[in-house]
């Protein structure tokens, strides 16, 4: 039985489907953040990402604005800003401002990847060789610009200090774990992507965390791709839209969300097959018994305080439809209810 009612939490793109624009699928982002607040979701996150022609969340501290502006209870926040793309203390001012605006409501995650390619990182004016060294500077002097200002202190954030604006720090591998355990910090994982070291990245967190003023034990948020619906089949078919995009990506060639086909797997390689079983391993498809056993088994694995979802769909209304349906698995997972024969989490 799982200890309690795990808390669930949005990870959003702001995906533009084939055809569609970004202004239509910011207003989707405004629609679903508002439809998952009155479902009991916690938090709504936005990811960082430039050049991309299928993810309309690129300027995420204004995306985050409006979606605060939105809701009203929901936490909002990023998932995360690539700190090495800006200057700490413009991140300060501008999550400074959010918070002033959404008092107690703006979580900032911050990852250390470009959230694109080497040519449009190199146009964001970031170093990429440095950035790794970089980044715990960056977030020990972004943590600075939010206490409250010392006397004489040449360089303050404005809105920013004082403020209580919960930092997360974000990752794909042990790099990010170590220093989220050494910062006292809450950590995300990207295993919806990323999922190779999950579960050592978890251990090292978990084993050299260190309290601190924001943090007095571990915590832990994985994420999870999720496609539910009334049907497996249909479940299966909107998720070839998910299995397609990350296909393009790795082939170099990334564009708008791609509509879902009846029969991907006939399509696939066998070099394609096994790219998409790896990368895409902690995904739960299926209908919604099938969908909470793959959670119940994800979170069971990991430990996991809290748990990310991601649907990244051609389809706002199959999206919509998938978050509606996983709300209400919470109740049933805390209960310990057999919701289904266990499953494997890999969509095959």
């Amino acid at each position: 039985m799982l200890a309690g009612m795990i808390s669930f939490s949005v990870l959003d793109l702001s995906p533009i489907p084939e055809g569609g624009t970004a202004a239509e699928s910011l207003r989707r982002t405004a629609d679903l953040a508002q439809k998952v607040e009155t479902w009991g979701y916690r938090r709504f996150w936005l990811a960082e990402h430039h050049n991309m022609t299928g993810i309309a969340s690129a300027a995420t501290s204004v995306v985050i604005g409006y979606v605060a502006g939105k809701t009203r209870t929901i936490r909002v926040g990023s998932g995360g800003i690539m700190l090495p793309n800006h200057s700490p203390l413009v991140i300060a001012e501008q999550f400074g401002t959010l918070a002033s605006l959404y008092p107690d409501r703006i979580d900032l995650g911050l990852g250390r990847a470009p959230g694109t390619d080497p040519v449009t990182a190199r146009a964001l004016r970031r170093d990429p060789a440095a950035s790794a060294d970089r980044f715990p500077q960056d977030v020990l002097e972004l943590q600075r610009y939010f206490r409250p200002a010392a006397p004489g202190q040449a360089i303050r954030a404005v809105p920013g200090e004082g403020l209580e604006v919960p930092i997360w720090l974000l990752g794909s591998s042990l790099f990010s774990a170590e220093l989220a355990a050494a910062l006292g910090l809450p950590f995300a994982f990207a295993s919806h992507f990323a999922p190779t070291d999950l579960l050592a990245a978890l251990e090292v967190y978990r084993t050299h965390f260190r309290p601190s003023p924001q943090l007095e034990r571990p915590y832990a948020m994985p994420a999870l791709n999720v496609m539910a619906a009334d049907t497996e089949a249909e479940a299966r078919r909107q998720f070839t839209s998910r299995q397609l995009a990350t296909l393009n990506l790795r082939r170099g060639r990334p564009g708008p969300v791609p509509p879902p086909v009846d029969d991907l797997e006939s399509q696939l390689t066998p070099e394609e097959k096994a790219l998409l079983d790896h990368q895409l391993r902690y995904s739960a498809v299926g209908t919604p018994s099938a969908v909470g056993a793959a959670i119940r088994s994800f979170i069971e694995a990991t430990r996991a305080d809290e748990l990310m979802i991601t649907t990244h769909t051609f389809d706002h209304a199959a999206r919509l439809r998938s978050f509606e349906l996983v709300a209400g698995l919470r109740p049933g997972l805390a209960e310990g209810k057999n919701l289904a024969v266990p499953g494997s989490l890999r969509h095959s």
